[in-house]
């Protein structure tokens, strides 16, 4: 039989090979209204074209430093994955990058997502762009793009990865930390509100050894379950601190740090001079249930929950000493509820030093 007898294949498509087109294109429609309510001073373009644009010079700048931002969620995104709970991951994206953004002083001024998994649903997927836009609004960034890769073999069906990426602009003479930072400058604390997005590889190890389901109710918190105790979504500190700021004692705010991956006693020091170390009193708060309940399953060191977890403490504010009343005030006056939690002292040893006990709330 020729080569033009032989049997004629049938035409495949690409959704044939599992990227559905229309899919990805409905998706774009339904999440437009999402990102409009995110505009702001220098975006008001539409998401749909082949880069976000932003005008900087249209936000009022004079001598502007750009600083950018990229994160993920971590292992989080499994929790959300196997509960089905998803509406509040998107909130923790935009945290991750736009409160790196904050400690250097600088204000977010746009967002990017990238979203992939194996087959799109278009629910899922809405759900999550849903709350990058709410974070986007709690930070003040305009969310002026992103990518939605639909990857058949690549993840299994449900599965998802995300990442974010923002950048921000801040004045070239109030870039943070400032080298004025002394000895006696007060460290003020702002709280979490959970675990946040790190060290949850451990969480979900302790977890399954304890054989909860992630619909039981949480032993830590009894009105919520496991699913929805841990996936509070990370908190967003970027409008109390820019108010603070630029408020009353603003300029004496001396440092920022997030606490992030590493804890408490691997971030203060990020933001440190050389010769001064961060005096820290963990008798002045109380730990969080669920970090109470995460020490007693895993029967994990003191040492080991500082370095790993935020331990109820989500951002950390160095001020001058004469500034210290003006900015608590300034951040009581937008809702946060700030603590004082230790002084900077002349370094010895180590560029951290921990006096007290963590103790659980009684």
């Amino acid at each position: 039989m020729s080569s033009t007898d032989s049997p004629k294949k049938s035409p495949i498509t690409y959704r044939d090979a599992g990227v559905d087109i229309d899919a990805g294109n409905t998706l774009v429609s339904q999440i437009k209204p999402l990102v409009k309510a995110t505009q702001r001073t220098g975006a008001d373009g539409d998401i749909g074209g082949f880069g976000g644009l932003f005008d900087l010079k249209a936000t009022g700048y004079k001598d502007p430093v750009l600083v950018a931002a990229t994160d993920g969620v971590g292992t989080k995104l499994k929790i959300a994955i196997e509960s089905g709970q998803h509406a509040t991951i998107g909130i923790d994206l935009v945290a991750m990058c736009v409160n790196d953004l904050i400690v250097q002083g600088a204000e977010p001024l746009f967002f990017l997502d990238y979203f992939a998994t194996g087959k799109l649903d278009i629910a899922q997927a809405k759900d999550v762009i849903a709350g990058i836009a709410d974070g986007c609004k709690l930070a003040g960034a305009a969310l002026v793009g992103g990518e939605t890769a639909e990857m058949p073999g690549m993840y299994r069906a449900g599965d998802y990865d995300l990442a974010g990426f923002s950048v921000g602009a801040v004045e070239r003479h109030e870039l943070l930390p400032r080298h004025e930072m002394e000895v006696g400058d007060v460290i003020i604390a702002l709280p979490s509100n959970g675990v946040h997005s790190n060290g949850y590889s451990l969480v979900r190890r302790l977890v399954e050894n304890e054989k909860l389901a992630w619909d039981q109710k949480a032993p830590w918190q009894p009105d919520s379950t496991v699913a929805e105790a841990l996936l509070a979504p990370t908190r967003i500190y970027v409008k109390p601190l820019l108010a603070a700021l630029k408020g009353p004692g603003g300029t004496g705010i001396r440092a920022l740090a997030h606490i992030t991956g590493g804890g408490i006693t691997e971030n203060v020091p990020r933001v440190l001079p050389e010769g001064l170390a961060a005096t820290i009193d963990l008798n002045t708060w109380n730990l969080p249930p669920v970090f109470a309940w995460l020490a007693t399953a895993g029967n994990i060191t003191q040492d080991e929950l500082l370095r790993t977890f935020n331990c109820g403490i989500g951002m950390i504010v160095v001020v001058d000493s004469n500034a210290v009343d003006d900015v608590v005030q300034t951040l009581e006056d937008t809702g946060e509820t700030p603590f004082i939690v230790g002084r900077m002292s002349k370094a010895s040893d180590e560029a951290i030093e921990i006096t007290g006990t963590l103790k659980a709330a009684s």
